[in-house]
């Protein structure tokens, strides 16, 4: 007995998909004046967060990708439909923040190790890097919401985090060369934009790696879910236990339940059924469950799973 409840929308929303487009069009046009900046003050500190811009533009256009393809219907052959095309696309993006930031260290080091006859024009490097601190505020608060809720749009949002403290820091080396002269500051601040890079990359490949290998979402604790259903009057086991989740905010459950044999001669058994699917969807937010109900007698004749 089956309840197929839709799951939630995450970026397969035209809502969602527009929140991402106008934080694409903010994210490519500020890329765009930083590496203009880049190249008239000689900051490489701005050129990296401009490359980090870039890999934020293309995070976005593949989000939006994988939000057109896993918006396409179920079918016979994907019964789930396409929402792993999120989950591939965050792997993407993590793939893509790794790249960036061992690009950019080694820039960085190198520019440390010999730093030359470095000119950095400290000035119009602050101006440029409060423009792009301000454009990434606006596209976080714009994907705040959605990043709650889908994965791919979740690896957008980190990237975007990570490049409003990486304005952060250019701004603050740009202060330092302004009222100092100091220009190894845009050197440091470039290899610190690498470092927190790494960290969010690898958050992002955990939680892929998680709803790939199928793991239980996180925050689902299962024992208390069979707990809560062997509370019913008539249910005697509940065994066979799976919780997955085809990408972020889209769990699915399923459990063989045995009951007592005069439930189902009562006819009491479908009733208990709508029961513990408005259980899992209102006290577990899982909304796709799926329940197999069976004699108690069967059930003993049978090998149980956790």
């Amino acid at each position: 007995m089956h309840d197929h409840a839709p799951s939630p929308g995450g970026i397969r929303s035209a809502g969602h998909r527009r929140l991402l487009t106008i934080s694409l069009c903010l994210t490519a046009t500020i890329m765009v004046v930083q590496v203009v900046g880049a190249l008239l003050t000689g900051s490489l500190a701005l050129l990296a967060d401009a490359a980090h811009m870039f890999t934020d533009a293309s995070a976005l256009v593949i989000a939006l990708i994988a939000a057109a393809v896993s918006a396409r219907p179920a079918d016979d052959r994907r019964t789930f439909g396409y929402q792993r095309a999120e989950v591939f696309g965050a792997l993407i993006n993590a793939i893509i923040l790794i790249v960036l930031a061992t690009t950019v260290g080694i820039e960085a080091v190198g520019r440390l190790v010999d730093p030359g006859e470095t000119e950095v024009a400290g000035p119009l490097m602050l101006v440029v890097a409060a423009v792009g601190l301000i454009a990434n505020a606006i596209s976080m608060w714009l994907l705040s919401r959605a990043q709650q809720t889908s994965i791919n749009v979740r690896g957008a949002y980190l990237e975007v985090m990570g490049d409003l403290i990486g304005s952060a820091m250019v701004i603050v080396a740009a202060v330092v060369i302004v009222t100092t002269g100091w220009i190894p500051a845009d050197a440091i601040a470039s290899l610190m934009i690498a470092v927190l890079i790494i960290p969010r990359a690898i958050a992002l490949l955990r939680e892929v790696f998680s709803v790939l290998a199928e793991s239980a979402p996180k925050g689902t604790a299962v024992a208390d879910i069979r707990t809560h259903l062997l509370g019913y009057d008539g249910v005697v086991s509940v065994h066979d236990v799976h919780v997955w989740q085809l990408t972020r905010g889209a769990p699915v459950f399923t459990a063989h339940v045995a009951v007592a044999p005069e439930l189902f001669a009562d006819g009491r058994s479908a009733a208990l059924l709508s029961k513990m699917q408005s259980c899992l969807a209102e006290h577990f937010d899982v909304e796709h469950s799926t329940f197999q109900l069976e004699p108690a007698e069967q059930s003993d004749c049978e090998p149980h799973h956790a």
